[in-house]
Order: C-alpha cells, then structure tokens, then sequence
C-alpha cells in the first residue's frame, strides 16, 4: 500500500505493507538510517524516534500506526546539531562506541520537552529502555542534566 508520513517536516511517500515496522521504512525505504536496529523487540532502545513528540521504539511501530503523526527521527531533531541535547552529549563526552547513541539522545529529548528540569529519578526512568553496550550511563545522566541548564540559557 502506499503511505503518506510527516518525517521531520516533509511529507515522504512509501508503498509498504501496513503492518512493516517504521524502523524499515526509515531507513530501507526513506533513507534515514541515523536510527538504528539493536534487538527488533524494543528492549534496547537504540531505533527510539518521536511519534508526536513521544519517544516511542519504531522496530515495534507498523508503519500504519504512524499516519497522520508527526515522526522526528535524529536526523530531524537539528539540521545543526544544536539542541541542548546534542550541544550537552559533545560536551560531555557521551558517545564510546556510538551505536545506541541516537536512540539516548532521542529519549532524552523527549524527556526535556515535558520535564524542563528532571530529577535523578525521572531522567533514569525515562532513559531506562535505552541500554549502552559501553556503560556510559554515568556520562548520560550527566549530559541530560547539562542539557537541562544549556536549554534554560
């Protein structure tokens, strides 16, 4: 079938069957790949996008539950790479290995949009179904809580 999906400001075109996970049409149909495969069953967190502006896992998304959403996949999150996010991730020096990195930051993002200033507690509740192969969680909870004072800047 053919779709019609809002990704990060445009519209896209995709002829797929209804029920193929976002997380494909993203990167096999649409090209985005910054949003990555881990575990195909949600657990990791690494394919996190924002459907709405909720952080959601798009390897269990079919791609028939995002019409008519607003989809934001990292690629979409600043042309620049400066949301406070981003800016806090660079400084802080999150990223070893990389990988589960856009899917941290995704969750993270989502969280500052509801929460402008999160406790301990809320930050690693909502980052809790993102894993890190390399263990940075320290360096994670550590950029959140910087992004939270450049967005307040």
């Amino acid at each position: 079938m053919q779709f019609t999906f809002r990704i990060n400001g445009k519209s896209e075109t995709v002829d797929v069957d209804p029920e193929t996970p976002l997380l494909w049409v993203l990167r096999e149909n649409i090209g985005l790949t910054g949003t990555k495969y881990g575990c195909g069953i949600a657990r990791c967190g690494a394919c996190t996008i924002h459907v709405d502006g909720l952080a959601m896992k798009a390897c269990q998304l079919p791609a028939s539950a995002a019409l008519g959403k607003e989809i934001t996949t990292i690629e979409g999150l600043s042309a620049t790479s400066s949301h406070p996010v981003q800016q806090a991730w660079v400084e802080v020096g999150v990223p070893q290995c990389g990988y589960c990195q856009s899917g941290q930051i995704m969750s993270a993002a989502a969280l500052l949009a509801k929460r402008k200033n999160p406790t301990d507690p809320e930050i690693e509740a909502a980052m809790a179904d993102n894993l890190c192969r390399c263990g940075t969680y320290q360096r994670i909870m550590a950029a959140i809580r910087r992004a939270t004072q450049i967005a307040q800047a």
